[in-house]
C-alpha cells in the first residue's frame, strides 16, 4: 500500500529552487513527514531566498542546513536522528555550517538538540518561520537560537511559498494549521498549536497565481481541512465569541471549496485531510455542483470499533461513520474513498479487530494507510494507556488488514475496466520511459502510452487492464479539461 501522510519516496529529498543571483550563501532543507512539512519547507525556502540563500542539493557546500522534522512516528524520529549525525559529521569538516531543526519534532526535543545533546543550532517551531532572518542573525553572532512559540494568528497567508521539487503540474495550498481534535494517538495539537483558517482571500489569490504559472491541480491542505472556519481571524476554538456580524460573514470548507472551484474551473481541486464529525453535507453538494472538484475523499476512521474510537477520543462512532458513508454514496455515487487505520490501539480486543474488518467490509474502501499502533511521547494515550496488545498480535492483525484492503482495491480498480476516464498526466511511469503515469478525479493511478502528449495534459485514457493499485490503458484523445 502506498502511503498519503508520509510519502516513503520524498522522505529526505534535499529540495531545490532556480538560484538568484545576487544570492550569496547556501541553503540545504530537507524535509520528513506529512504533505503539510513539505509545504512548510517551501514557505522557509521563500522567506530565506530574501535573506539571501540559495537552494542546494549538495550538503558539504551549505552555510546553513535545515531539516524540517516529524513527530508522528517513530521511524521519521530516528531518521532525522541519523541524519543530524552525518551533518554533525560534515560540520566538523566545515566549522562555518550552521545546523537547524524546524517543525514538529524541533518543538517537543528543544532542550535536549539544544542544551543536552548540542546537535543543532537554532530550533524553530512549525509557527515561528517568519522569526528566521532573526534567529539566523543570533546563530551567525555565535550564540543558540530556538523559537518554539506556538501562534493563535500565524497561518502564513501573506508568504507565497515557492514551489520546490515539484513536477509543474500538482500544488499543495495550506488552508488551515494545527488541530483542535486532540485525539489520544496524535501528538499534532501539541507540536502545531490549536486551529486556525487562513484568508480565503489570500487562498484564493495563491490557487490564481498557480493557475498562471501553469499548474493544472491543486490540493488544499491542513491537518483537518473540512473544519476550516475563517471569520475575520483569530482560533475556531473562540468563533463563538464572534460578532453577529463576523458569524454571519464567515466562510466554512463548502464555502471555500465553491470559491476556489469557481475561481478556476479547469483547474482539479482535491483536498486533504478530513474528519469524519467534520465532513458535513454542504461540503458534499459543493463537490457535487462542481465538476472540477475531484470525487475522492480521504476518510480516516482509525477503527472500526465504537469503544476503541473512544479510547482514541475520535468524534465520531461505528454507526456515524457508516452514516456518512451512505450519504457520500448518495450524493456522489462514484466518488472514491480511502482510510487511514491504527491496528493493535492499547486495550484492543479480537471483537474490536473483527469491528474493523466488518467496517471494511461495508465501505470496500479505493485504498487505505494502514500502521500498527507505536506510543508517541506526549499524546495523552501514552500518558493514560499502557501500550498492552503483543507485537505478534499487532503484526497478524496489521497483515489481515492490509490483505483486505487489497482485495477491496482490487475489486475498485476492476471497476473501471472497459471505461473511459480523464487523467492528469503527472510524470513518466516507473516501470516504462514509454508511458506516461497520472491520476483519475478518483485519485487512481493510470499509466498508459506516451504518444504525443506531454506531462500537464489532460487525456482521456481507456482503461483495459489494472492491478490492484494501477489502472493501465490508452489515450484516446485531450479531455475537453485542456
Amino acid at each position: 500500500m502506498e502511503e498519503k501522510i508520509i510519502d516513503e519516496n520524498k522522505q529526505g529529498e534535499a529540495l531545490v529552487l532556480e538560484p538568484q543571483k545576487q544570492n550569496a550563501r547556501k541553503l540545504y532543507i530537507e524535509s520528513y513527514g506529512c504533505q503539510m512539512n513539505f509545504s512548510d519547507s517551501e514557505i522557509v525556502a521563500s522567506i530565506l531566498a530574501k535573506e539571501g540563500f540559495n537552494t542546494t542539493q549538495k550538503l558539504e557546500e551549505a552555510d546553513l542546513v535545515l531539516v524540517n522534522t516529524c513527530s508522528i512516528r517513530d521511524k521519521a524520529e530516528q531518521t532525522v536522528r541519523k541524519r543530524l549525525e552525518k551533518y554533525n559529521a560534515v560540520k566538523r569538516e566545515n566549522p562555518g555550517m550552521k545546523v537547524g531543526v524546524l517543525g514538529c519534532m524541533a518543538e517537543r526535543l528543544k532542550s535536549k538538540f539544544l542544551e543536552e545533546e548540542k546537535i543543532v543550532d537554532m530550533v524553530v517551531g512549525p509557527d515561528a518561520y517568519k522569526d528566521l532572518p532573526n534567529l539566523i542573525e543570533e546563530v551567525d553572532a555565535g550564540r543558540d537560537a530556538v523559537n518554539v512559540i506556538l501562534s493563535k494568528e500565524e497561518t502564513y497567508g501573506d508568504v507565497a511559498p515557492v514551489r520546490l521539487g515539484g513536477n509543474g503540474v500538482t500544488a499543495f495550498v495550506s488552508i488551515t494549521r494545527g488541530c483542535d481534535n486532540m485525539c489520544t494517538f496524535c501528538v499534532v495539537p501539541f507540536t502545531r498549536g490549536r486551529e486556525r483558517s487562513r484568508d480565503p482571500q489570500s487562498i484564493v489569490a495563491e490557487v490564481n497565481d498557480l493557475a498562471e504559472k501553469g499548474y493544472k491541480e491543486i490540493t488544499l491542505l491542513g491537518q483537518n481541512v473540512d473544519s476550516y472556519l475563517w471569520y475575520g481571524g483569530g482560533l475556531k476554538k473562540d468563533f463563538n465569541k464572534a460578532t453577529d456580524i463576523q458569524k454571519a460573514t464567515a466562510t466554512n470548507f463548502a464555502g471555500l471549496l465553491d470559491l476556489v472551484a469557481t475561481a478556476q474551473p479547469n483547474m482539479r481541486i482535491r483536498f486533504s485531510t478530513s474528519n469524519p464529525q467534520d465532513m458535513t453535507e454542504d461540503v458534499l453538494h459543493s463537490m457535487a455542483k462542481h465538476k472540477n472538484i475531484c470525487n475522492y475523499i480521504h476518510l480516516p476512521v482509525q477503527s472500526g470499533s465504537t469503544r476503541i474510537l473512544k479510547e482514541m477520543n475520535r468524534q465520531h462512532t461505528r454507526e456515524e461513520y457508516f452514516e456518512l458513508i451512505d450519504k457520500v454514496r448518495e450524493i456522489i455515487p462514484d466518488c472514491a474513498i480511502s482510510q487511514d487505520m491504527i491496528t493493535g490501539f492499547p486495550t484492543e480486543t479480537e471483537q474490536d479487530h473483527q469491528d474493523t474488518l466488518t467496517l471494511m467490509e461495508y465501505v470496500k474502501y479505493d485504498f487505505g494507510f494502514m500502521f500498527m499502533y507505536s506510543e508517541r511521547p506526549g499524546t495523552m494515550a501514552a500518558r493514560k494507556l499502557e501500550d498492552d496488545v503483543p507485537e505478534a498480535i499487532k503484526k497478524r492483525r496489521l497483515t489481515e488488514i492490509v490483505n483486505l484492503q487489497q482485495q477491496h482495491s482490487a475489486y475498485r480498480t476492476k471497476q473501471f475496466l472497459g471505461k473511459t476516464v480523464e487523467v492528469l498526466i503527472e510524470k513518466e511511469s516507473k516501470k516504462s520511459n514509454k508511458e506516461w503515469s497520472g491520476r483519475t478525479e478518483q485519485n487512481t493511478v493510470a499509466v498508459f502510452p506516451k504518444e504525443h502528449y506531454k506531462v500537464g495534459d489532460f487525456v482521456n485514457v481507456k482503461i483495459n487492464d489494472c492491478t490492484t493499485a494501477t489502472l493501465i490503458g490508452e489515450a484516446v484523445g485531450y479531455s475537453e479539461n485542456n
